[in-house]
């Protein structure tokens, strides 16, 4: 039974990571630390913190299809290879080195600020025929491997997932982060699968948290329409900045520095 003042704090952080998500990606690296805080070990509290991340991707895409932003189809066809990576991903979640991994994942996102920020008419427009005949496997191929990542770990996923959308499959930005969170709630409905087999799952405090990347979601999604495509690719470079420091140790750094 947790103490009564962590209700409000696991809420309040699970409406952090709900927005984030939402508008962004990385929301994850808040509720993941703040459920180990609260005593769950790691791969438990990985695979505690999807039962969040559906509730909150469920919010977000009826929001955004309600709004008239989300392509369905697209999305779904998308979502077929991710789904299979995310189930060969959560099966292999306490196989790797997850040092190594986070500073791998920090480097791609460095690289991604480089392009977002070379090239942002890219992130605003998109290519409208690009997915016009149904996507290519070389894009099946790259939302296979995103889905791999995000049943490993969803922290970071709806970044990669965003850089597909725009970069491979031609949605602008605001689009692509409709069909984000439908792909990220269909990879999350069959990485939880997984977790709940194995018996890493805590249904308790996944669903408090829950209740706050619900309402951090709907939040987000009228926000993210209402403020269009030059907003959102501001908000992503600075997000992915944070995560990519978060990442690679610095704000510890800082921590030991002025402790």
């Amino acid at each position: 039974m947790m103490l009564w003042y962590l209700y409000p704090l696991a809420i309040a952080a699970g409406f952090a990571c709900g927005y984030i998500n939402t508008l962004a990606g990385s929301g994850s690296l808040i509720t993941l630390p703040l459920l180990i805080f609260l005593g769950l070990p790691a791969n438990v509290a990985n695979g505690t913190n999807r039962i969040a991340i559906l509730l909150q991707n469920g919010v977000a895409s009826r929001s955004f299809h309600q709004q008239r932003v989300l392509d369905l189809r697209g999305g779904l066809t998308l979502s077929l290879p991710a789904v299979v990576g995310s189930l060969i991903g959560a099966q292999i979640a306490v196989n790797l080195d997850a040092v190594t991994m986070q500073r791998a994942i920090a480097g791609l996102m460095i690289f991604m600020v480089i392009v977002m920020a070379v090239r942002p008419q890219r992130w605003l427009q998109g290519r409208p025929d690009a997915m016009r005949h149904g996507p290519s496997w070389q894009q099946a191929l790259v939302f296979f491997a995103i889905g791999i990542y995000g049943g490993f770990i969803q922290a970071g996923v709806g970044i990669f997932l965003l850089a597909g959308l725009v970069l491979d499959a031609g949605y602008d930005l605001v689009r692509a982060n409709a069909v984000k969170v439908l792909i990220t709630l269909c990879l999350t409905a069959s990485a939880l699968i997984v977790f709940l087999v194995n018996g890493e799952v805590q249904w308790g405090i996944g669903l408090i948290v829950g209740v706050g990347t619900m309402l951090g979601a709907w939040v987000a999604a009228r926000m993210a329409v209402k403020r269009g495509a030059v907003f959102l690719h501001r908000l992503l470079i600075v997000v992915v900045v944070l995560s990519a420091a978060q990442l690679l140790g610095a704000f510890d750094a800082l921590a030991r520095l002025f402790s």
